[in-house]
């Protein structure tokens, strides 16, 4: 029973960190069809305005709550206001969102650590 158990807990939580992953493949069609370099530039380390933020190599998970935050609003609880953002995101479905992080966190970074 215990071995059972402990398989269908391991088989679930690989289920969910497959789906949750994203596909980078999605990701990029998605990115593209959303125009995201029309703000974030087109190799998305090179912003249009520098109050917007680099997305290349930024953490996945990091990016897909930014998303939801938006999607949540300024008013929400942990929401984010921007109203281009805040427009972009709600067009955005879960598995939008998971693809989109995926691939612009398989880009090549020019984030910069200071120490």
């Amino acid at each position: 029973m215990k071995k059972t158990l402990l398989m269908a807990t391991l088989l679930s939580t690989l289920s969910f960190a497959a789906y949750a992953g994203g596909n980078i493949e999605a990701g990029k069609e998605a990115a593209k069809k959303f125009n995201c370099a029309s703000c974030h530039g087109d190799n998305y380390s090179k912003p249009i305005d520098p109050s917007y933020p680099k997305l290349a190599g930024q953490h996945a998970d990091y990016i897909a709550q930014a998303l939801h935050a938006y999607q949540r609003g300024g008013d929400a609880a942990n929401g984010r206001s921007n109203p281009t953002m805040a427009t972009q995101a709600k067009a955005l479905s879960n598995q939008d969102i998971q693809n989109i992080a995926a691939y612009l966190h398989s880009l090549p970074s020019e984030l910069v650590l200071k120490k």
